[in-house]
């Protein structure tokens, strides 16, 4: 049955078709072929609720939230806010991309949005300024991925809703990893700087910073809302999102009037193309794991690489060599959806923390996704930046090898990531 299933998406996927189509093939012709007594209606229940969680309310909310402010003058701002304080230092226009991703990533929780809204105006400037492209390109892309780890991060909502751990907890516990990737990437940009002779930019004078904080106090309320609403306990993930949408929309139409009222409804039919590709995923996932879980497949491949009774580390270790191997390959919201159900007996059976194994999981997902060959964030860069593929991935080893000692360090202290969990709701 795990023969039949992987041959059929792996030869639709051959065919060109889009991910959904062979998710569903594989799920219908091992129903079929291997339940035959069953009713039909079985696909259907389970394809309907794995969409019918109230948290997956926040997709589409969190989307629209980060295609209003892509549209409008946020990223700029951000821009300009990190540019005044750390522009002047050696490599500061690299720490100033960096940083400004991730704090973009804290606004829409969109990789492809954070690509399009930081590295369209910031790369010219760059290689102005004596950088390669190839480092300019490969450092939009995975600084960029930060945004999988910041909240709001759809990859830790789908994963929540998958593995029903909290999404509260999740996004707490991706503040963490999040910021010490941005610090290993801010050091590895200065370390760049300083042996390729990048000249620095002048000092921004305090009222050039008062200007720029002014301009920048708007953008930075999302990650207030945000962090602060759920920490606070004032709303729930899903009402966040709903609030970032209100929000953007008085950021973007009323206050900086930089969207009018005439290109929203293009903006939501942007979005909903965008959620009603998700939620299909999802809703073929949930098929696709009912169907897995029914014939005990996990069970049978867990058993099969001798996981059952190996330490936590090495299980650890384990999940993050398949999600990263993974996301090379497919959609990252395909390979959770496809993997968690997988590795889910594996976790609870060796007692595993869920929002660790989450983290973990979506930092695997951010590697993956701007590794070659076929990381996502790789083929939004080529339309963005209009560079051949193997000028988009020249520059990019360097940072993975830095997400994976970022892995690493994250898999040999935990607390990295679980102790603002801790403090929050512990």
């Amino acid at each position: 049955m795990t023969a039949v299933m992987l041959g059929t998406m792996i030869g639709l996927l051959l065919l060109g078709f889009p991910m959904m189509i062979p998710l569903i093939a594989a799920t219908i012709i091992a129903f079929v072929g291997f339940f035959p007594g069953m009713p039909e209606t079985n696909i259907i229940q389970q394809m309907i609720g794995g969409v019918k969680p109230t948290a997956l309310i926040a997709v589409p909310m969190f989307i629209l939230a980060a295609d209003i402010v892509t549209k409008g003058h946020t990223a700029d701002r951000l821009l300009d806010l990190v540019m005044t304080f750390v522009g002047h230092i050696k490599g500061g226009l690299a720490v100033t991309a960096a940083t400004t991703c991730t704090l973009f990533g804290a606004v829409s929780g969109s990789t492809q949005a954070t690509v399009v809204a930081i590295g369209g105006p910031l790369r010219p400037k760059m290689v102005e300024a004596g950088y390669k492209d190839s480092f300019v390109m490969a450092l939009t892309i995975n600084a960029s991925d930060i945004a999988f780890l910041i909240p709001p991060s759809i990859g830790m909502i789908i994963y929540g809703v998958i593995s029903g751990t909290s999404i509260a907890e999740l996004f707490i516990a991706g503040i963490g990893p999040g910021l010490m990737i941005l610090a290993m990437f801010s050091a590895y940009s200065i370390f760049f700087a300083v042996k390729e002779g990048i000249p620095t930019a002048p000092k921004a004078t305090w009222g050039d910073r008062l200007k720029a904080i002014k301009g920048a106090i708007w953008p930075l309320g999302f990650p207030v809302i945000i962090i602060g609403g759920i920490y606070g306990g004032i709303f729930s993930p899903t009402e966040a999102a709903a609030v970032s949408v209100a929000y953007a929309l008085i950021l973007e139409v009323v206050i900086f009037r930089s969207v009018s009222i005439k290109e929203i409804p293009e903006i939501a039919l942007s979005t909903g193309l965008i959620t009603a590709v998700v939620f299909i995923l999802v809703g073929a996932g949930a098929a696709f794991s009912w169907v897995i879980s029914f014939a005990m497949i996990p069970q049978a491949i867990i058993g099969s690489l001798g996981l059952e009774t190996a330490e936590p580390t090495v299980i650890l270790i384990a999940i993050s060599i398949a999600f990263f191997v993974g996301c090379m390959f497919v959609d990252p919201i395909v390979v959770i959806l496809v993997l968690v159900p997988i590795f889910a007996p594996l976790v609870q059976q060796a007692g595993l923390d869920p929002v660790l194994v989450g983290v973990i999981v979506t930092l695997q997902v951010a590697i993956g996704s701007a590794t070659p060959p076929f990381g996502c964030d790789i083929f939004t860069a080529i339309a963005i930046f209009r560079r051949p593929y193997f000028d988009v991935i020249r520059g990019t080893p360097p940072f993975i090898i830095i997400l994976l000692a970022a892995a690493v360090l994250l898999i040999a202290y935990p607390q990295i990531a679980l102790f603002l969990r801790d403090l929050a709701f512990r």
